[in-house]
This record gives structure tokens, C-alpha cells and sequence, in this order.
């Protein structure tokens, strides 16, 4: 009979089990399992949270991202515009220096004329009161009358002066 006792089932030992095996579930479940599972949590919150700001700074980032590069394009777009104004400022400062320099040369060229024919008015007065000196010595000398020197050289001014009007 022994080995019936062997294979014989005891159920206060059974019960006793199950038992201890709740209580070991409770106590797993209360002291374990629940703060495990509040720190998961807290992890998962950290991760989302995590992951949410990182979402926002990359909107943020992208926004930063769109407005720099509107700036740039305005700024690309305003230096074109400068450099531009920079152009049309020299061209019009180069267009007054070269009419400037043009009237300059226009009024050297002027006033050459106006002194070379000068020149020759004073060069022409000259020649011809020369001329109407070696004409009045000359006819004094040939004619030697009663003329005086005053009537010859109005006689020979106007000779002259015919003869220059004759040429014209």
C-alpha cells in the first residue's frame, strides 16, 4: 500500500499551492508588475513627449527654414536691384563726364577759332598798316607833292580795304 500513498493526491497541499501561488501572484502583480508597468508609462510618456518636441522643432525648423530662404531670395533679389541702381548710376555719371568733357573740348575748339581768327584780323590790321606805311613812303618818295601823309594813307586804307572786299 505504500505506493498507493505515493500517487495519492493531497488537497490541503494542493489548496495550500494554489494558495501560495495567489499570494505570490498578488504580491508579484502589486509590488512588481504595477510599478513596472507605472514606470513603462513614465518611459513612454518621456518617448512621446520626446518625440512630439522633436516633431515641433522640425516644423519650426522647416518654417525657419522657408523664411530664410524668402530672405534670401529677397536679399538675392535686392542686391540684383542695387547692383542694378549701381550700373545706371554709373552709366549716367559716365554719360555726364563724357559730355562734360565733350563741351570742355567743344569750347577749347571754340575759342582756338575765335583766337586764330583773332589773329588773323590782327595779323590782316597789321598787314595792311604795314602796306599803307610802305605805300605812303613809297608814293612820297615817287610823287614828292604837296600830299600830306594823312590823305594818302585814307586814299591807300581804302584801296586796300576795296581789294579785301573784292576777295571776300
Amino acid at each position: 500500500m505504500q505506493s498507493s500513498e505515493v500517487i495519492s493526491i493531497n488537497i490541503w497541499q494542493i489548496i495550500i499551492s494554489i494558495c501560495n501561488l495567489l499570494i505570490l501572484f498578488i504580491l508579484l502583480k502589486k509590488f512588481l508588475y504595477k510599478p513596472v508597468q507605472n514606470m513603462l508609462k513614465q518611459r513612454q510618456d518621456i518617448i512621446d513627449k520626446s518625440i512630439e518636441s522633436a516633431k515641433q522643432a522640425d516644423k519650426e525648423a522647416q518654417s525657419s527654414k522657408k523664411l530664410y530662404e524668402e530672405k534670401l531670395r529677397g536679399a538675392d533679389d535686392e542686391a540684383a536691384e542695387i547692383i542694378s541702381e549701381a550700373k545706371n548710376k554709373a552709366q549716367r555719371k559716365s554719360d555726364k563726364i563724357v559730355a562734360s568733357a565733350k563741351d570742355k573740348a567743344d569750347d577749347i575748339v571754340n575759342r582756338a577759332k575765335a583766337d586764330a581768327e583773332l589773329e588773323v584780323r590782327k595779323a590782316q590790321s597789321q598787314i595792311k598798316h604795314e602796306i599803307t606805311e610802305v605805300s605812303t613812303l613809297l608814293s612820297e618818295k615817287i610823287l614828292e607833292r604837296e600830299i600830306n601823309s594823312d590823305d594818302h594813307k585814307k586814299l591807300i586804307d581804302s584801296f586796300i580795304e576795296n581789294l579785301g572786299e573784292n576777295d571776300d
